[in-house]
């Protein structure tokens, strides 16, 4: 499984009905700025301490922030620690509101 997927891929998996979870990194203000309808604010520097109590290694996992570089991060952490599935939407919710969602506010 790529490090990365883009933002057509995400929603399509959402329609799809497959059991996946949305994890937004970035800081609460940001969260409350914009976000991805049904995504779990996870504050990056929170991961370490709340992934294996949050999160289910076995699940499909896709980590999002602004343009994608804390998410890219989180996901190699992640990764480390055994969440096998967990990826990293490219270009963040910028890149999801450009090309998804475009009610999604930018910032």
């Amino acid at each position: 499984m790529d490090y990365e997927i883009g933002p057509a891929e995400v929603k399509k998996i959402g329609e799809s009905g497959e059991d996946f979870i949305l994890v937004d990194v970035r800081e609460p203000w940001e969260f409350q700025t914009a976000h991805i309808a049904g995504a779990k604010l996870i504050p990056i520097d929170e991961i370490p301490a709340r992934a294996r109590k949050e999160l289910n290694p076995d699940q499909h996992i896709v980590v999002y922030c602004h343009h994608g570089v804390r998410s890219l991060n989180a996901t190699a952490w992640l990764r480390r620690q055994g969440f096998e599935r967990a990826q990293s939407l490219s270009g963040g919710i910028d890149a999801w509101s450009r090309t998804i969602d475009p009610t999604v506010p930018q910032y």
